[in-house]
């Protein structure tokens, strides 16, 4: 017997399709949310509530619907049944929209739940057009979005809402089999932040405001969380935010720089477009050291933020890692904001969900190969993309030498350095020693009665900034000297040369800059600093004091080494110095003996 077949042309099988678009590159319920609130924001809505109902009862416990309620303008029943088709949007010309792919109703839905309804109103919710997607009916053979019928928001809707617009669209999520996380309090928990951060340009300028609740759904007006969105700034330059106090209500971060802004042009068919660029870093007391900064809740917050923010449309697509120094944990501190217009989604390569820049990213990876070895790229597309990877390159080249004077001259969190001892017992030897007559009084002595404090406060601190000191931290260590009455200051900044340190005698204060460069840092100083975020053990702490042991010891060797080297009359002037230098550091260790 001759079996039939029954010939199929289709280019696609629907339910297949339908499958294969669940696994669409959303990264969680979070982001997949973000789409809907893309498509409401893009219809004009001011207020967005995110509503999660929970079954209160025995193994179905957990989320059972989710629905996105806003009061935008609403469509049509035409609108809508178009709205839950792929590929069929209403803004694919609209060069500044927020959303112009066509994809983000239907796929963000089912890549979470099987089951999506809308019902949306021009005037009154009450006679509000409705229908819905389900992928039951797909995969047994429907492949047309049912026609929309009048009805009523449900009950349940209307009583977890806390208002409904005269117009406006309400989405509902059920038979929910692709969320992660099974409860309202931890998907409320891992999207907060997210949704805070995606949309907090529009939080900010108050044009949006997003609800986050939680209820049973036996009870839909008793809210089990009930919260509205803040701001979350990777950028920490925004005033009122989600993070921990005390940067709650002020900026945790500062720009670098005047504005910290730069602007890179892009030609789209011979039209200019511009991107931004915004560079930001953390204030001084955002890395007070009264414990580990990154330990704080402020600096976990920030440690959840690292990456390049990449904003499109003043909507956050993600933060990309790929400028990142992954097992650094003061990566945390800087921060970097590219925006851009969505005339460049091709150029940057924006994936329908929204998700990514692509371009970018590869961009970034191809620096290497292409960027520092002067390719010619000139008449490429991607021309742009280097010149904005370069500069977000070079500029976090120079952000991070900065974080790290700023990291070596943190203060206790009251202003004052965490490593003042020093300078304050060498103090209290110096003016022993003077009084004793076994000092010689220097003009740098004298300048210290000759100049009034603010004079001193001035010139001290320019010395520490020409030396690579932030401003704030030259400023702080310039207050201890002249108010604290300290004559000397160690600090870490960036030398010329091969030296380890300097030493600048200016307004009676001797200063002694670190070289962070140089490799006796490394091994000396910084193998003593516990990173932020330090968890070790005895074992790895008694390794540290071993190393840097070690390090003092490979240092006094290669003394002797330069000594030895030397003949004649530099010989004997250097052994000269050092029994001098000896001489002067048993007198002024005299006064640990003493601590």
């Amino acid at each position: 017997m001759t079996e039939k077949i029954v010939e199929d042309n289709n280019i696609v099988t629907a339910k297949f399709l339908v499958k294969a678009l669940r696994d669409n590159g959303y990264r969680n319920a979070a982001t997949a949310l973000a789409e809907l609130a893309d498509n409401s924001i893009q219809a004009g809505a001011t207020s967005l509530e995110l509503l999660f109902a929970e079954n209160p009862i025995g193994k179905a416990r957990g989320i059972s619907k989710i629905a996105v309620l806003d009061n935008g303008k609403g469509m049509t029943s035409i609108e809508l049944r178009q709205a839950l088709r792929f590929g069929v949007g209403t803004h694919h010309e609209d060069a500044n929209g927020m959303g112009k792919f066509g994809m983000g109703l239907p796929s963000a839905s089912i890549s979470q739940c099987r089951k999506v309804e809308v019902w949306s109103w021009k005037k009154d919710h009450k006679v509000a057009s409705y229908t819905y997607l389900d992928l039951d009916e797909v995969e047994a053979g429907a492949i047309d979005v049912p026609a929309p019928i009048v009805q009523k928001v449900p009950k349940l809707w209307r009583e977890a809402a806390l208002r409904i617009g005269a117009s406006g669209t309400l989405v509902v999520w059920s038979n929910i089999d692709k969320c992660i996380w099974k409860t309202a309090k931890a998907l409320i928990d891992n999207s907060e932040n997210l949704i805070g951060r995606i949309y907090r340009k529009f939080i900010e300028a108050g044009t949006v405001k997003i609800r986050l609740a939680a209820f049973s759904e036996l009870t839909p007006t008793i809210k089990t969380r009930d919260s509205l969105a803040l701001a979350n700034d990777p950028g920490y330059l925004m005033a009122v935010t989600s993070t921990p106090p005390p940067f709650d209500k002020n900026p945790m971060f500062e720009p670098d720089g005047d504005t910290g802004l730069e602007t890179v042009k892009f030609y789209v068919d011979g039209v200019p477009h511009d991107v931004s660029v915004r560079f930001s870093l953390a204030k001084l007391e955002a890395r007070s050291d009264r414990r580990a900064a990154g330990k704080e809740p402020s600096g976990k917050h920030a440690g959840k933020n690292i990456g390049v923010s990449v904003v499109r449309a003043e909507r956050e697509l993600n933060l990309d890692q790929s400028f990142v120094i992954g097992y650094d944990p003061a990566e945390r501190w800087w921060g970097v904001e590219i925006n851009f217009p969505p005339a460049l989604d091709e150029i940057f390569g924006v994936t329908n969900n929204k998700q990514e820049a692509r371009n970018l990213s590869e961009v970034f990876a191809a620096i290497d190969q292409e960027g520092k070895q002067g390719a010619s790229i000139d008449e490429d597309w991607r021309a742009g993309l280097f010149e904005l990877v370069n500069l977000v390159n070079r500029r976090l080249g120079t952000m991070r030498k900065a974080m790290k004077a700023q990291g070596a001259n943190r203060t206790d969190g009251g202003g004052r350095q965490r490593h003042n001892r020093a300078e304050e017992l060498a103090t209290i030897a110096q003016k022993r020693l003077l009084n004793a007559g076994e000092l010689i009084e220097t003009a740098n002595d004298k300048e210290a009665s000759e100049l009034s404090p603010e004079e001193r406060k001035t010139q001290i601190a320019l010395v520490l900034e020409g030396v690579g000191a932030p401003p704030d931290v030259a400023h702080l260590l310039a207050h201890d000297a002249v108010i604290l009455e300290r004559r000397f200051t160690i600090v870490s900044g960036q030398l010329d040369g091969s030296a380890f340190f300097s030493v600048t005698s200016k307004a009676g204060d001797i200063i002694v800059t670190l070289n962070l460069e140089h490799v006796a840092y490394r091994h000396l100083l910084a193998v003593l600093e516990l990173p932020e975020d330090s968890n070790e053990n005895v074992k790895e702490l008694t390794e540290r004091l071993e190393r840097a042991s070690t390090g003092l010891r490979i240092l006094l060797l290669a003394w002797a080494r330069f000594e030895d080297e030397k003949i004649g009359d530099a010989k004997t002037q250097v052994k000269e110095f050092r029994h001098d230098w000896g001489r002067f550091a048993r007198m002024f260790l005299e006064e640990l003996g003493d601590s």
